[in-house]
């Protein structure tokens, strides 16, 4: 075994900065009360020392972990060929990041798991949760209400409990799935079908009401009922040209469902855009420009989404660190809700 040198001690740089041992324990700790010419030479001998705080003793001073769970209510599979999660999460680990604290990933595969989940959330491991992908009749809210741990969902909430404290982040879903829908009605386009999300996200509950605001009492046959993924795009697709084989335009759910419907217009000899335009939502770009023909989309910003989120959370923590004292207005409470706006990008599909 190799001897390792000893880790330097809070005593060691209170002798090196030739100050008490709680001085240096304000000042690593982030405390108030310690005059700048104190602080600046304790940071100096915690830099020559290579000094680096007990996490757990540290803990015991703040009350905070530097870590927040990251709970995704979809199995690994989805997370992991889904690039939308993978943006969601670049921005939430970029804002922690910046703030020095640590993302937990929790994915729930089943209904076995959310005891796991409720478990480690109450077990005091994380400051914080934020919390995206819900269905409508997920457990998850309500465990992590009990697990009395501070919460920011990314979407809009489907559950009605009487709550009003209820933080999240989401995209403008209705507007933007408005905005596609406007548009390919202003091509000329008058049978325009929809290829839904899974109707128990409010997200897509939320396109699907989009679409209806402009088409109005479309054929119902025009509507067909996908999943997020290619598959669910495809078999949507030879639904609706089953049905309506006069269609002319289809708005996707998502990019992924619009790559899937591409294919299967192009196996049944269907020109896009000449026979049928083709919209979808959200604007991966590593999708939607890899289309053939590109993708017109509704962007959002899911990588900003990410970041709010985990802003959010950490306003909030904050605010509860300084206490019911400090209602100056310098660390306001969150929102309940914030709805990011959409763009429609136009490319070739459109």
């Amino acid at each position: 075994m190799t001897d390792t040198a000893p880790r330097p001690t809070l005593e060691a740089v209170a002798a090196r900065a030739g100050v008490s041992r709680a001085t240096v324990s304000r000042v690593v700790n982030g405390a108030a009360g310690v005059r700048e010419a104190l602080a600046a030479r304790v940071r100096r001998a915690v830099e020559e020392l290579g000094y680096v705080p007990n996490q757990a003793a540290r803990s015991l001073v703040t009350r905070r972990h530097d870590a927040v769970a990251v709970v995704v209510a979809e199995p690994e599979e989805r997370v992991f060929a889904d690039p939308f999660f993978a943006r969601q999460m670049r921005g939430i680990g970029k804002e922690l990041t910046a703030h020095d604290n640590q993302l937990v990933l929790l994915l729930t595969e089943g209904r076995e798991d959310h005891a796991r989940v409720a478990r480690y959330l109450t077990g005091g491991h994380v400051d914080g949760a934020l919390v995206f992908s819900l269905h409508l009749d997920d457990p998850l809210p309500g465990l992590v209400r009990r697990a009395g741990v501070p919460t920011v969902f990314g979407g809009r909430p489907g559950w009605s409990d009487g709550r009003e404290d209820v933080v999240y982040v989401d995209s403008d879903n209705r507007g933007g799935a408005r905005d596609a829908v406007r548009h390919l009605a202003a091509l000329g386009r008058a049978r325009i079908a929809h290829i839904t999300g899974p109707l128990d996200q409010t997200s897509a509950a939320d396109r699907l009401a989009g679409y209806r605001d402009v088409v109005g009492d479309a054929d119902p046959a025009l509507v067909a009922r996908g999943d997020f993924t290619p598959g669910g795009g495809e078999r949507a697709m030879r639904e609706l040209l089953g049905r309506c084989p006069g269609l002319d335009a289809v708005f996707a759910g998502n990019d992924l469902t619009a790559a899937g419907a591409l294919r299967v217009l192009r196996a049944h000899g269907r020109r896009v855009p000449e026979d049928v335009a083709v919209v979808g939502f959200d604007d991966m770009l590593s999708v939607a420009e890899q289309t053939e023909p590109p993708l017109t989309t509704v962007r959002q910003d899911i990588e900003e989404m990410g970041r709010l989120m985990a802003r959010l959370l950490l306003r909030g923590l904050d605010h509860e660190a300084a206490g019911p004292t400090d209602l100056s207005g310098s660390t306001p409470r969150p929102s309940s809700g914030v709805v990011l706006p959409t763009t429609l990008v136009h490319r070739a599909s459109a």
